[in-house]
């Protein structure tokens, strides 16, 4: 049965890390039951699981074995992270590929929402914009689900990337070899507009978007044929040469039936070509938007390389969906405590800073720690699910 949640001492302090986890205290009084299965009891409740987690991309633990040993031996892992009666290897992995999404989609889906409400919106004269894009992640020969190619395993993430807030949308997680194109519709919510290379042209899909009203910037092939319905005018000196009302492909060959935007525009020598439903944006906006979608590839290299989020420790498809969901809780906790402690988007300098602060906290007396503030622990009223 769920019970009221009471932080233990280690909770109360007031201290980096607690300031950094403690939008996670509001969601778990939402979250479901995590239940063990049989008689055997659980040996790390939900909580536990994700401090771990998220701890293991904090702090760029490169495999699950490192982190079990931080867990043992580490100061401040061992006493704030790991479970009191400690963590075995074989209870570690088992519960990683066996238990828990559900509660760390929940979780991911409230902080999402918290900063939703939270983090200051930028470009909001384009709207609610999402960068969508997939990742491939490598895997190993033994993860016969994540087929590739011949001789070599990769997954696959499709992402969507909220730019207007900077934070991780929806994901959906495949083998290597899936295409991405489908998961644009699951991705994008009506109203949303989502951005696009030019791998997502498919013209059927821009009708289908537009009868849903899922909006698009989406670049296309320079060699892409366009009738002309009607042209636009052109702003003097503007990098855009082009902007009219078209429909997209040859006669019956992959032809829109649906009438389509198709902005040109030039940046440093090199041509772009840009189709899209976005009638209320001038051409320069739209080109401007496409221009943002390198925001999600800066996101896919921070991500990987910072918090080693493509640093497997399971094999199973269940284990990578949970270390990728605690992965983009992480960035999504960095997000909160950047903006409210600093007033900053997420960087690098700042995740050292708290990363330093936490060992050098870790190393002060027990009587320098601050009077607990039960008050602010969790809001009233709320109850975690522990078995």
């Amino acid at each position: 049965m769920p019970y009221d949640f009471i932080p233990d001492r280690k909770q109360y302090r007031r201290f980096s890390y607690s300031a950094f986890r403690e939008p996670l205290l509001e969601t778990f009084g939402s979250v479901s039951e995590l239940k063990a299965r049989g008689d055997r009891p659980l040996q790390m409740t939900f909580e536990e699981q994700l401090d771990a987690l998220i701890y293991f991309h904090l702090e760029e633990h490169t495999s699950g074995r490192h982190l079990i040993q931080t867990l043992k031996e580490e100061k401040f892992a061992k006493e704030n992270i790991a479970p009191a009666d400690g963590i075995r290897k074989s209870s570690f992995f088992e519960a990683i590929n066996s238990r828990g999404l559900e509660q760390m989609l929940e979780v991911l889906t409230l902080l999402q929402a918290k900063a939703g409400k939270l983090l200051p919106k930028e470009f909001q004269n384009l709207g609610d914009l999402v960068l969508i894009d997939g990742t491939l992640i490598d895997a190993t020969l033994s993860m016969k689900w994540a087929e590739y190619r011949s001789g070599a395993k990769k997954a696959k993430i499709h992402f969507g990337f909220n730019l207007n807030q900077s934070i991780p949308g929806k994901i959906f997680l495949t083998n290597g070899k899936a295409d991405e194109r489908p998961y644009v519709d699951k991705i994008l919510e009506k109203g949303q507009t989502g951005v696009m290379d030019r791998y997502y042209q498919r013209h059927k899909n821009f009708d289908e978007w537009q009868e849903s009203e899922k909006h698009f910037v989406c670049r296309i092939r320079d060699q892409t044929w366009k009738k002309v319905v009607r042209k636009n005018n052109i702003k003097q000196g503007s990098i855009v040469f082009y902007d009219a009302i078209v429909i997209l492909g040859a006669l019956k060959k992959n032809r829109t039936e649906k009438e389509v935007r198709v902005i040109g525009y030039r940046v440093e020598g090199k041509t772009y070509w840009v189709a899209t439903d976005r009638h209320d944006l001038s051409a320069e906006d739209v080109a401007n938007a496409y221009k943002l979608r390198w925001n999600i590839e800066v996101f896919f290299g921070w991500w990987k390389r910072h918090l080693k989020v493509y640093h497997l420790i399971a094999r199973s498809r269940y284990g990578l969906i949970m270390q990728i969901l605690a992965g983009l809780i992480t960035y999504i906790l960095l997000a909160i405590y950047c903006h409210k402690e600093f007033g900053e988007k997420v960087n690098i300098e700042r995740v050292r800073e708290l990363r330093n602060n936490i060992r050098n906290e870790a190393m002060m007396p027990e009587d320098d720690y601050p009077e607990p503030d039960l008050d602010n622990v969790v809001p009233q009223g709320k109850s975690y699910a522990k078995t």
